[in-house]
């Protein structure tokens, strides 16, 4: 159970990330609830929360989503 921080997926653009996370309202909210969502899909991995596999897909699938979104973004 690996959390799965942006600056661990995307270590080439960690600069660029920090500039964006300070200067841009909407990728800071992105980069927000990514954060979240990992972290509540590791706290239901640990077994911390409990959950369905259904609630759990949806998180796992949400996060992708954020995660295409920040990348589009880094683009």
């Amino acid at each position: 159970m690996e959390k799965h921080s942006i600056v661990h997926e995307f270590p080439e653009h960690q600069d660029k990330i920090h500039e964006l996370k300070i200067n841009d309202v909407h990728f800071r909210k992105l980069f927000d609830a990514y954060h979240d969502v990992d972290h509540n899909i590791h706290s239901v991995e640990s077994g911390a929360t409990p959950t369905t596999d259904e609630h759990l897909n949806e998180l796992r699938l949400e996060r992708v989503r954020l995660k295409d979104s920040i990348y589009a973004y880094l683009k």
